[in-house]
Formats: C-alpha cells, structure tokens, sequence
C-alpha cells in the first residue's frame, strides 16, 4: 500500500500568510494524481511537504496510514523527480542511476542488474557509459525517471517534469510516464501547471489556487462540471460573457436566451470554445481574428464586450454566426465566482 493523506496542512513562512492553507486530501494507493494551478498557487509546496524537504506549519501527513511529520525524507520511501533533472553531471548514465542504490549499501551484483533493468526500460542501454552533458533533455529526463525507479518507492513525486522539453517530446514523454505506471502500479503525485497535462494524464486532479484546493475529481467531471469561475477558466478554452438576467431572461448580444435557474441581477455565462456552434439560436458576429490551428479554426470575437472565442472544425461552414444552447452554459455569481 502507498496512499498519501494530507490532514488539515499549513505551510507558512514566519508565521506570515500561509501558502497551503488548511488542505485536506487523500490519495489513494496506485493513483495517478496531478496537482495543477498557476505559478505561485502552493502545488511544489505541497510535494516538498510529502517528501520532508520542507517542515509543516501544522497538520498531518500520513503515509500507508502512518504520521511522517518528523520522519526523515530519505526514510519516507519516496522518489522525487525535479523540473531541473537534478543529474551529477561528473557521473556517467549508469552512476547516475545507481547512486541511489549505493547510498543505500547494496551489493554491486543486485545494483547491476538492477541499473541494466531500468536502463532496458526507459531504452537507456546504449547511453549507460555517458555524461549528462552528451545528452538530450528528453535522456536526461529518463535518466532522472531511471534514477527514481530504480528504487522501487511507495511514492513518486513529479514537479513540472516535461517543463522543459519542447512539445513534441513532451507528448512522448507524457505517454511513457503514463505507461510507467501502469507497470509500476504505485502511486504518482504530478504538479504541472499545463492543462492539458493534467486532463491527459491524471486518474485525478486537483485543482489549486492560493492554496486553497478549488475542486478534485476525474478529469471529465472537472471539464464538463466545474465547481466555480476558477476551475472553469482554468481547464480548457472557455468563454466568460456578462449578462443582466431578469426572471431568467437574458441577451447576449441582439439574440434572447432563457434559463429555468431562478437567476436574477448580474450574471456570468461561460460556454466553451467547442461548444459555440453546437446549438440552435443563432447570433451574430464580427470575427477579428482567425487562427488555424491544423484540424480546426479558432475565431476571435466580442460578445456583450467580452472578448470570446469559437473553436470550429475546417469543414464547417462558418458564415458570421454561432449557435448557441442553453444546455452549453455555465452560470456563475459575478462577485463570488461561484457556480449558480
């Protein structure tokens, strides 16, 4: 078993603001979680935490239901894998992976077949006898991956892992962590704050926000039913326009819509970017701009003043109009944020 459980945790430093601000959450064994959220919003905080390279302010971390608050990082049976790769670089590839294996006072047989299993894996064996320097980010990040595996930890620790590979290696990498787990069926807490990391990836996620958690569940729940404004523009392209709403009745722009929500006062629709030509009552526009994207078209425009955008298949035929349906919409409270 390797579940995590956060109970009530509060980092704060001297005694200031606190940046994990009383979050609770359990993890559960063999899950992939990903914590996602803007620069600044705790979730590397969090994962220093877990891994005892930050003491709490207060609160509980538990691991296989037992209370590591004064356990040692290297006796929490936890692999941590930087953004930075954090590789010796005056060790070859096979140093590298092992080092962690010698800290720990194995027999040079077992490390060898250990490093050489590892290696075979991640499709390391011809590049065992070089330097980090001689290779690419993608290598150095399996290095780095090697390096934790090798150990075989109740918990890997993932922060922003594939930040610095460029897109295409990043698809590659994303599904060979992917496949990493389900082989080595342990659990997995992944920080990124790239969207669409965390949909593809996460059994999970747990969206934060000044650390505070705003919501955590699948990732379809996340898209199709998120909890406030945050987490809706937070995850995929989505589009926020004000309307006035009385007894249910509202414009956008010259077209009048109706909710059966009992809405009165200030109100923010929010429609995704997929979903603007899915409906049946029209309304016009005036693009301002037209990006191609490869398989579809992403047309900028203003709706109410807002500034919008419609994601739109190449095949369609787009004639200055979108077609939108009440059941597309998202209603929230203009000053809360809070989903109506």
């Amino acid at each position: 078993m390797s579940s995590v459980v956060l109970k009530n945790l509060v980092k704060s430093y001297d005694g200031k603001k606190n940046i994990i601000d009383n979050i609770n959450l359990d993890i559960a064994d063999k899950e992939f979680i990903v914590l996602v959220g803007s620069s600044g919003c705790g979730k590397s905080t969090i994962l220093r935490l877990i891994s005892g390279l930050e003491e709490i302010s207060s609160g509980e971390i538990l691991i296989d239901g037992k209370v590591v608050n004064n356990v040692h990082p290297k006796d929490r049976d936890i692999a941590f894998v930087f953004q930075s790769y954090a590789l010796y670089p005056h060790m070859s590839v096979y140093e590298n992976i092992a080092f962690g294996l010698k800290m720990r006072k194995y027999d040079k047989k077992t490390i060898d077949e250990k490093v050489r299993e590892v290696a075979k894996s991640l499709n390391l064996e011809e590049l065992l006898d070089r330097k980090p320097r001689q290779l690419s980010g993608g290598q150095r990040q399996r290095v780095a991956l090697g390096r934790a595996i090798v150990r075989n930890p109740k918990v890997f620790l993932m922060d922003e892992p594939l930040s610095n590979l460029d897109t295409n290696l990043r698809v590659q990498m994303r599904t060979e962590i992917k496949r990493l787990h389900n082989k080595l069926k342990t659990t997995f807490i992944y920080v990124t704050h790239d969207q669409t990391e965390a949909l593809t990836m996460g059994d999970r996620i747990v969206i934060l926000d000044k650390g505070v958690i705003q919501q955590v569940d699948t990732p379809e729940v996340i898209y199709n039913n998120p909890k406030n404004k945050f987490v809706a523009g937070f995850i995929g392209q989505i589009n926020f326009i004000d309307v006035e709403v009385n007894n249910g009745n509202f414009k956008i722009e010259d077209t009048n819509f109706y909710t059966d929500k009992i809405i009165n006062g200030q109100v923010t629709v929010a429609i995704r970017a997929e979903k603007m030509i899915s409906g049946n009552t029209d309304v016009n526009i005036t693009p301002e701009i037209v990006e191609m994207t490869g398989g579809d078209r992403i047309i900028y425009f203003t709706l109410n003043g807002c500034k919008c955008s419609a994601r739109i298949p190449l095949d369609y035929e787009f004639c200055n109009k979108i077609y939108l349906d009440i059941s597309d919409m998202y209603f929230f409270d203009k000053e809360s944020g809070e989903r109506i």
